[in-house]
């Protein structure tokens, strides 16, 4: 038996583990085709381990173009020259892109790192192209990688929420996120838990999307196609810095725009740190001019506008100024066809899990005239979807603010009361342009379900709910045209819970 085979059959092996404990045996033949491809986006020369603490990985960046991304990776706490070429393809020469940015973090409790980016130009909009790593002139790691959409040119993106568990669930959703080949991929929000750690990060997330080749414990993703992330309750929502002086990585490991809401600690959308002089200065030179402004941006891909918001609950959206931002925001999106908004605490929502959370509800009105066609979510760690809806807000405005923790003063979020006119006419097949915006919850990506027993009970729905499932773990593939939008749930096996289709 060939050294390949051997290894190819240790890897199903792996992959059929996972399966038995978590999975359909259905799902074996999808992750055998997996364990014997080849591994796209892994790395092609040897490398010592030590040379990264974390490999190459696709970002956005500040401002997201058709022919630019950024590459970031993680080094140990040394001295080295690093540099960064690409080529279109495999028989092009190699042009060497500008000199990396390196950001040490070095805070308690984590051993300090360097975190480089590099921004890579004159890519092949939509194109496939290469790119590799040189270590003092030795080249180190090499991948290959999408390009970003131009608007002319369809998609396909994926989205999971609530995901970095380090669960067995969360791997065979990976592996589904690998299988459905997108050139985007959207994570709304508890991108790691429990507390947004740098620890948690190394522990539950890099592992899992970025290894070196598709198995039932990680997937080349990160380094194949960008990923872009919205600030969770787990990400952001825990300020104690004293108490987890590597809190907040989401500002230290993302690179995002920086074109939202401005804000200053205490005001209306930024809760004041509590850190110690040290752990303050420590973590505001790790995050750099990421912090705070990065949990609220928008940018173009494709023919899509996105925008992304932190619905955590001390961000007071009854403030004027935000909703403004919000609906220039949209108003200024006259080239783009669709309009996403992703945050991670839905506003309408079916489970008892969370059900007084519903702050993000006095956004509609601003959705539905920045005509909106879809908002994700997660925090529910379930499927669900609403039918089209227009949401009249009550009369104040402003509804009811919820406060709890050990001292009262914890604010746990918002009842709105208001009324919603449905569009049952929608259904996705014949009947395709909806009145009205969708809200889908897509928080099935990896950690323990919530509301199971709801799945099978549909009374227990509120009225604007058309699907509801939550035994199963699941993920959103979106395939976006030019005047169409078709949208699938699926599970780890790839079995179909969900599908319609807008047309403009």
């Amino acid at each position: 038996m060939s050294p390949f085979v051997r290894g190819r059959l240790a890897a199903l092996s792996l992959c059929a583990a996972t399966a038995q404990a978590h999975l359909s045996l259905r799902a074996l033949p999808l992750l055998l085709a997996a364990a014997v491809a080849p591994p796209l986006g892994a790395q092609a020369e040897p490398l010592a381990p030590s040379a990264f603490v974390v490999k190459p990985y696709l970002q956005i960046g500040r401002n997201l173009s058709p022919t630019t991304l950024h590459l970031l990776w993680h080094t140990p706490d040394e001295s080295a020259d690093w540099a960064v070429e690409t080529r279109p393809t495999s028989s092009a020469a190699w042009t060497r892109a500008g000199a990396p940015q390196r950001t040490r973090v070095a805070v308690a409790g984590v051993t300090p790192r360097w975190v480089l980016n590099a921004a890579l130009t004159g890519l092949p909009a939509g194109g496939e192209f290469e790119y590799r790593l040189l270590r003092n002139d030795h080249p180190v790691f090499s991948a290959k990688a999408l390009a970003p959409k131009a608007a002319e040119q369809t998609y396909r993106f994926v989205a999971f929420g609530d995901v970095g568990a380090g669960t067995a669930e969360q791997k065979a959703m990976a592996l589904r996120a690998w299988l459905s080949k997108p050139d985007l991929v959207v994570v709304p929000g508890d991108i790691v838990y429990e507390y947004g750690l740098v620890s948690e990060y190394d522990k539950n997330f890099w592992p899992t999307y970025n290894a070196d080749e598709p198995s039932g414990s990680g997937v080349p993703l990160m380094r194949r196609v960008p990923m872009f992330t919205v600030p969770g309750n787990h990400d952001i929502d825990n300020r104690d810095l004293d108490r987890f002086p590597d809190g907040l990585a989401y500002y230290f490991f993302w690179d995002q725009p920086l074109n939202g809401p401005t804000g200053t600690e205490g005001g209306p959308i930024v809760p004041k740190l509590t850190a110690n002089e040290t752990n303050r200065r420590q973590f505001l030179a790790a995050a750099g001019d990421a912090y705070p402004r990065m949990a609220n941006y928008s940018f173009d891909y494709g023919n899509t506008h996105w925008t992304v918001l932190d619905s955590n609950p001390y961000v007071d959206w009854t403030n004027k100024e935000l909703q403004a931002w919000v609906a220039h925001d949209l108003a200024s999106a006259t080239q783009a066809t669709w309009r996403i908004v992703t945050f991670h605490h839905p506003g309408f929502n079916s489970s008892n899990e969370h059900l007084e959370q519903q702050h993000m509800r006095l956004l509609a009105p601003i959705f539905e005239a920045g005509k909106v066609d879809l908002v994700l979510s997660g925090h529910l760690h379930n499927y669900q979807r609403t039918f089209p809806m227009t949401f009249k807000v009550q009369k104040n405005g402003a509804g009811t603010l919820l406060m709890g923790g050990k001292d009262g003063t914890r604010v746990r979020g918002r009842v709105v009361n208001g009324r919603w006119t449905l569009d049952k006419n929608f259904d996705g097949e014949t009947q395709t342009k909806p009145q009205g915006v969708i809200y889908v919850v897509t928080g099935a990506g990896g950690k323990e379900l919530y509301d199971v027993d709801q799945n099978d009970a549909p009374d227990s729905w509120q009225p604007f709910t058309k699907t509801f499932v939550s035994n199963v773990h699941s993920l959103t593939i979106v395939d976006v045209k030019a005047q169409s939008l078709h949208l699938q749930q699926v599970t780890a096996e790839g079995r179909e819970l969900d599908a319609f289709t807008i047309t403009k």
